[in-house]
């Protein structure tokens, strides 16, 4: 019989880190794994400012492959890597070390001191003002609050003793690509790159005189591959992966996501976990005619036509959180899975045809940044709390909606939207306002999983 080989996908998110092994023959997850990362820590910009402990993510990494079954790991041929887009961090040399038991590496350890926080793509220290005051990047894609080049930028401007701390900069995840690798200096993928600002697409490159025009330290942006290729191999034998594994350059966690969703190209992904994205595949850009999307680059030289919102699940997780700091007040503590269970039960009984108006837009948009959450047409009839949870989920669809209307999808040929996210697939209220909005089905798939997506996508790369 011959033997088994598997790819390891992993997938560092926002809020935790998941794990995968593949079967690439077989098409099936042999063993996974995840952990919330617990990783936000304070920024001295207040509520402004999103920052990421590096060490704790790492640290999130290590304890879901060190649970991964050991006789499964020695059979891993390559490794694919995705991860939460447009943050950044910094570091120097020695920003990683590996830890020794009895003479096997044992683990690898992000080293605190040799490197900045990761400043998140949740991040809005950047103005309108700010971003206005820079130029217009050489590309198709804005650059907006929290992308990594618009947070260098306001660094350069406002903290340059920091940047002259480091020579290295990319995503979270290709940092993890250059530990494992042992890189000298990262290797970005073009859909992390074009995540930051200032990357043309087309032309695959940095925009350097723009960026060299603003005194930018361009030596710490990270050379760019296309996304499915080899960005080096293990430098040491990890949890029984073997030394020398191939791994992969770091990707888009949406972009594998959808890889693993996709069945045919007459789909969409509608996402919704922590932010909320619905996409789907073209051969290329093209004038929609709505601002409100954007063409990312995908696989194999084609575009992911995306509405990404900021609001998504994080919009019902406050509202939920706020419920029960509520009740706390008054001496009543309920669990936040009791809040869920009601609070859906309550809103698929709530009438549709409510009269109140909720806007969703608790981080504003990216096209509309100033933009914020508001209530409005409250009466007597309208204010119990199943109407209230009914109307906050299907403004979030609506507002969807508002950033990618039915006609796209219609001039696009798709015929179906395949769901994706914890927080679409546990609430039955937001997939209602889906078909409603929509006027197409909506499915559940077994695919969806970023981490299987990474596996994927380094099948048959080089």
């Amino acid at each position: 019989m011959a033997e088994k080989k598997y790819i390891l996908g992993m997938d560092i998110g926002t809020t935790s880190v998941k794990v995968c092994v593949f079967d690439p023959e077989t098409k099936d997850i042999v063993a996974k794994q995840s952990k919330d990362t617990a990783a936000n820590i304070p920024s001295d910009q207040g509520i402004e400012g999103n920052k990421q402990d590096v060490p704790k993510i790492v640290s999130a990494v290590h304890y879901c492959v060190s649970r991964l079954p050991r006789d499964i790991l020695r059979h891993v041929i390559k490794i694919g890597v995705c991860g939460q887009m447009h943050g950044v961090v910094l570091w120097k040399n020695g920003a990683w070390e590996k830890i020794e038991k009895d003479g096997v590496i044992n683990r690898f350890e992000a080293i605190r001191e040799n490197m900045s926080a990761l400043y998140t793509w949740q991040d809005v220290r950047c103005k309108p003002d700010f971003l206005d005051s820079l130029p217009e990047p050489d590309s198709h894609l804005k650059c907006y609050s929290g992308y990594g080049c618009a947070t260098l930028l306001w660094m350069l401007k406002y903290k340059p003793e920091k940047l002259k701390n480091f020579n290295c900069s990319a995503t979270v995840q290709d940092f993890v690509v250059s530990m494992l690798c042992d890189l000298e200096s990262p290797i970005m993928s073009d859909q992390n790159a074009a995540s930051w600002g200032y990357f043309n697409t087309e032309k695959n490159e940095w925009n350097i005189d723009i960026l060299n025009n603003l005194d930018f330290p361009v030596k710490l942006l990270p050379s760019v591959r296309k996304s499915g290729v080899i960005a080096g191999c293990l430098n040491s034998s990890w949890n029984g992966i073997p030394e020398g594994t191939p791994v992969g350059v770091a990707m888009g966690d949406l972009q594998c996501s959808i890889l693993a969703t996709l069945e045919t190209r007459n789909d969409a992904v509608l996402n919704i976990s922590t932010s909320a994205q619905l996409a789907f595949v073209v051969d290329g850009i093209s004038d929609v005619g709505c601002k409100t999307v954007e063409h990312l680059p995908y696989f194999n030289n084609t575009y992911l036509l995306v509405a990404a919102s900021l609001n998504g699940g994080n919009v019902l997780a406050t509202f939920v959180k706020m419920l029960q700091q509520w009740m706390l007040e008054f001496g009543c503590p309920v669990p936040q899975s009791k809040l869920w269970e009601k609070l859906i039960a309550l809103g698929l009984e709530a009438p549709a045809a409510t009269t109140l108006k909720i806007s969703p837009l608790l981080l504003g948009e990216r096209h509309s940044p100033t933009a914020r959450a508001y209530v409005e047409n409250i009466d007597l009839s309208n204010i119990q709390l199943g109407h209230v949870f009914r109307s906050l989920c299907d403004s979030l669809i609506e507002n969807i909606h508002f950033m990618m209307p039915k006609e796209i999808l219609r001039d696009g040929n798709i015929k179906r939207i395949v769901g994706n996210g914890s927080g679409l697939s546990r609430n039955k209220v937001l997939q209602r306002a889906v078909e409603h909005y929509y006027s197409l089905p909506l499915e559940f798939t077994c695919g969806g999983d970023a981490a299987k997506g990474a596996a994927i996508a380094v099948i048959n790369s080089q």
